[in-house]
């Protein structure tokens, strides 16, 4: 039975660290390019959402409000114009400028 030599072994334990390198190159590619596929998972932003996730989207913004029937109303409205809702129950609607900037004729925030 043979020995392996010193450089063999150097040689095997520096493909392995490149190819254990590779894939963790790899891995952080494919996690970049699914955030940014489903762009609304990971930050939100303007057409970030398909039509049909605004009701989802706007039943988790909704959900800690009193007032449930005329913020799921409104969100879904904002949500199929701007293809966006923040994230969050309140707050962060610098996500969406769209929904952000709708206004109503009083000038008052129109998407919840």
């Amino acid at each position: 039975m043979s020995h392996f030599s010193s450089p063999l072994i150097s040689y095997v334990f520096v493909i392995i660290a490149f190819c254990f390198f590779v894939q963790l190159s790899f891995r952080e590619v494919t996690s970049s390019v699914v955030s940014t596929t489903l762009g609304h998972a990971r930050n939100g932003g303007e057409g970030s959402l398909r039509p049909q996730e605004c009701a989802s989207a706007c039943e988790q913004r909704c959900s800690a409000t009193s007032h449930k029937k005329p913020c799921l109303l409104y969100c879904n409205k904002c949500c199929n114009k701007c293809l966006c809702v923040p994230s969050g129950t309140y707050g962060h609607k610098e996500e969406c400028p769209c929904y952000n900037n709708w206004k109503t004729q009083e000038g008052k925030p129109k998407c919840p």
